[in-house]
């Protein structure tokens, strides 16, 4: 017996010391070894349970706060049995097991109706979901506040940080960017200083992160998300938020111009957690691998991906209505983008911000102006209203196409500029390289061909170093923008493989880059040749090359 006691002593100690190197598996199987010897002590099994949950075993974390919230019943602890039943509760909530988790909530809320507690804050975390989902943003907002003034009158560093991380999100929703900004701030400067428990921290992470991204604030959502993956790469076992992390970076390596490692990035989120574990993750995994398909032109991989992102809970627009547009079937995009404004009718305006350029984009190309018009006017609101340059420079974006659309080529410049300048210093070159288009056709309007020109080379490099064959194909199709007079007669497809052959493609990384065949890109090799009137690559790449075609 008292072998057995030491050896238990010793895992114990042995899984304590992992915990403190973050060392989650370790932790776990230490704390598994010790408890089967003997029934670990109420500080252990915290510790325990925590590092179930940092490595994804939610059976065990579940199984050790109910054995937790019974310890405290027992002793006669009514505020520490209500911790972890609120813990379960939170952590159901998550996994949309409604009814278990109000059940554990109402349970915890009994417990400390009588008691001043900080549990009585940690309890108005919940609140402000249930107010924020009943459309009470400003409900939400006092118990967020609540909740971190508990933090601060019991010392207690997680609920304080967490609170003011609500708050300030919930403020985002109601247009209050500068107050709303200060609190995540403080909130991150509490995680990035440490003390905090590490669940509250992803928690805190993964809130601030969302709610800048959402709000288009690029720095701060590439700061936090550098600082998020820092933190995980220290923390190798660690599952949750591993898997948002990645997704995040997946986002920002797209808006980049990195478009195949927010593939790589966007893949490997959703193989490293599973719907159990985090199905938001999970989902926006897919649809971020969904939009680079997209983008690149690999419809029918674009169109698995979105089709996994909805099977998972997360909506598919406005990327499929997107797709649609792209594969010719604008009628099908409409009805999409129409479908997907409607249902969010009368919910958070920045949910509406993310669909609105698509609405645009969608209704110019269908060549109904009024809708487009009244999109982009919708969206001028709220970017009035929140006052981010990026949210500006959508809204300049759809002012300046709706006008050029309307055959206002001049009135259109200003705000396509404005949009540009934005997105250039914000480092994305896809969404300039597109404004460049729409600036190009709008000086050509004018008669500065010259300028319109210059934008147009410009905006097929970017295309071309990107790989958005898409875009690509947009410029030399009939009366685009950047089409050019064809020499030879050559179509607008032959041109595309010209300027590949020109710079040293084989046929065969051609056909994969355009989405062709290799027996196709072949034909279109000989018939550039008949054209031109050349018998070898290199002739052809000399003929590209007179006639200012690369």
């Amino acid at each position: 017996m008292g072998g057995a006691r030491k050896v238990s002593t010793d895992d114990s100690a042995r899984g304590r010391d992992a915990y403190a190197r973050k060392a989650w598996a370790e932790a776990h199987r230490c704390f598994t070894a010790a408890d089967r010897k003997a029934p670990l002590s109420a500080p252990d099994l915290e510790l325990y349970a925590l590092s179930a949950a940092l490595t994804a075993r939610d059976e065990d974390y579940f199984a050790l706060l109910e054995r937790l919230y019974q310890h405290h019943v027992d002793a006669g602890e009514p505020a520490r049995a209500a911790r972890w039943a609120f813990w379960i509760g939170f952590r159901l909530a998550a996994q949309r097991e409604m009814g278990r988790s109000g059940g554990w909530l109402a349970r915890a809320e009994r417990l400390v109706e009588n008691v001043d507690c900080v549990e009585r804050g940690y309890l108005m975390l919940p609140v402000v979901h249930r107010r924020l989902a009943a459309g009470d943003s400003e409900g939400a907002c006092a118990a967020a506040a609540e909740a971190a003034a508990y933090g601060d009158r019991f010392g207690d560093r997680d609920l304080a940080a967490f609170g003011r991380c609500m708050e300030g999100r919930v403020l985002l929703r109601l247009g209050k960017v500068t107050r709303a900004l200060a609190l995540l701030d403080e909130a991150m400067v509490a995680v990035t200083a440490g003390g905090l428990g590490p669940v509250i921290t992803g928690l805190i992470y993964c809130t601030a992160i969302a709610g800048c991204s959402q709000l288009y604030v690029m720095d701060r959502a590439r700061e936090w998300t550098a600082a998020l993956a820092g933190w995980c790469a220290a923390q190798p076992d660690l599952v949750p938020f591993s898997g948002t992390c990645l997704v995040h970076r997946a986002e920002l390596m797209q808006l980049g111009g990195s478009w195949g490692e927010a593939i790589d990035e966007a893949r490997r989120a959703s193989e490293r957690v599973s719907r159990q574990i985090d199905w938001q993750a999970t989902a926006d995994a897919h649809y971020q691998q969904a939009e680079v398909h997209r983008l690149r032109g690999d419809f029918a991989a674009a169109e698995r991906s979105y089709r996994s992102a909805s099977e998972e809970g997360r909506e598919a627009q406005p990327g499929l209505a997107l797709l649609r547009l792209a594969q010719g079937r604008s009628a099908d995009a409409m009805n999409a983008i129409r479908g997907a404004l409607s249902a969010s009718r009368g919910k958070e305006r920045l949910q509406r911000a993310r669909l609105l350029p698509a609405a645009v984009e969608i209704a110019l190309a269908s060549g109904d102006v009024a809708a487009a018009r009244q999109a982009a006017d919708e969206l001028r609101e709220i970017a009035a209203d929140f006052g981010t340059d990026v949210l500006g420079a959508m809204a300049a974006q759809t002012e300046g196409a709706v006008a050029l659309a309307d055959g206002h080529a001049e009135a259109a410049l200003e705000p396509l500029r404005r949009a540009f300048r934005v997105w250039h210093e914000v480092g994305a070159p896809y969404i300039a390289a597109r404004l460049r288009v729409l600036i190009a056709r709008a000086c050509r309007a004018l008669g500065d061909r010259d300028t319109a020109a210059l934008e147009l080379d410009c905006a097929r490099r970017v295309f071309e170093q990107l790989g958005a064959a898409p875009d690509l194909a947009a410029l030399d199709g009939p009366g685009a923008a950047g089409a050019r007079d064809a020499p030879a007669g050559l179509s607008p497809r032959e041109l595309e493989v010209l300027r590949l052959v020109a710079a040293g493609k084989t046929n065969k990384s051609i056909a994969k880059q355009l989405f062709l065949s290799e027996k196709t890109v072949d034909r279109h090799v000989s018939n550039i040749f008949a054209k031109a009137g050349v018998a070898s690559r290199a002739a052809a790449t000399a003929f590209a090359y007179q006639h200012g075609l690369v």
